[in-house]
């Protein structure tokens, strides 16, 4: 893992939210959209979070990720 394998994560999660009908998407429904595994889509999940381009909320005890 490094940084550059961090940003192309982050950018596919982030075209997968971009993608959906209502730009959020649990992390179930994002591992099936980009197939990364979970530590990648964590990873991604905290280079998008530290560059302000989502919000993280649990909805119904599901982590739900949605675009800003």
């Amino acid at each position: 893992m490094n940084i550059e394998s961090i940003g192309t994560w982050a950018g596919e999660v982030y075209k997968a939210l971009e993608n959906s009908d209502t730009r959020m998407l649990s992390l179930k429904l994002i591992k099936k959209t980009t197939k990364l595994k979970k530590d990648e889509i964590m990873a991604a999940l905290g280079w998008l979070g530290r560059e302000g381009k989502i919000v993280i909320t649990e909805n119904d005890e599901e982590i739900v990720v949605s675009l800003v």
